[in-house]
């Protein structure tokens, strides 16, 4: 985690609100220092509209426009941990499934080399581009497409990410992870409840684990 400095700013702009939520996320069990690091440096606040802005560091989701959510802190760290863990350093080319407004687009970047971010409602991918352009992330890409099918022009990729979830992964998804890649996403399992999956690539397959159930948007087709 990034060593800590004399808090700045005032309200929402300040770091000692960002510290306050990453202290939070340790108490929830997120211990991953790159993870803290990077939720405490991306500022959450600017991803949601102003009059949601003083909500902004609760472990809460909030609404984004167009029947989508900004996932609550806690998710979204638990999610880059999940995909993080266990490998040292920036992991390599990301997939992100389901910009929304750009926030796990913008954690992502401090942890990846590289994020591909793919949002299918045309309107969320031009609002994450606004929010996003800012920052001046260079290490991130963002695309309007189908994020069912993937983006397969970057695969193979070190790690996938979703957004929402589905009946299943689409194969699409698993195709396009790296030996040694993890794809994290949360689907519906035999007991008809959504819970977040982690498949691992390995030389001669695949392993699948099954974790804590989760409340997602659901996985849609095609672009609007």
């Amino acid at each position: 985690m990034a060593a800590t400095t004399a808090p700045r700013g005032v309200g929402m702009d300040s770091l000692a609100v960002r510290q306050a939520m990453v202290r939070k996320l340790q108490a929830q069990g997120i211990s991953h220092p790159g993870v803290l690091g990077a939720m405490q440096i991306v500022e959450r606040h600017r991803f949601v509209d102003t009059a949601l802005a003083n909500q902004a560091y609760e472990d809460t989701s909030l609404p984004i426009g167009l029947g989508q959510t900004i996932s609550k802190p806690s998710v979204v760290a638990r999610m880059l941990e999940l995909l993080c863990q266990g490998r040292e350093g920036r992991i390599g080319r990301v997939l992100d499934i389901g910009t929304g407004c750009g926030y796990q687009a913008a954690v992502l970047s401090h942890l990846v080399q590289e994020v591909y971010s793919i949002e299918r409602l045309r309107a969320l991918h031009e609002k994450a581009r606004d929010n996003l352009r800012a920052f001046r992330l260079a290490n991130v890409h963002l695309l309007f497409g189908d994020g069912m099918a993937g983006y397969a022009q970057g695969a193979p990729y070190a790690g996938i990410v979703a957004a929402a979830g589905g009946n299943d992964v689409p194969q699409a998804w698993i195709e396009q992870l790296a030996v040694g890649g993890r794809l994290v996403a949360p689907a519906v399992t035999d007991s008809g409840q959504q819970h977040l999956i982690v498949i691992e690539r390995h030389a001669h397959g695949f392993t699948r684990s099954v974790l804590e159930p989760v409340l997602f948007v659901p996985l849609k087709s095609g672009v609007s």
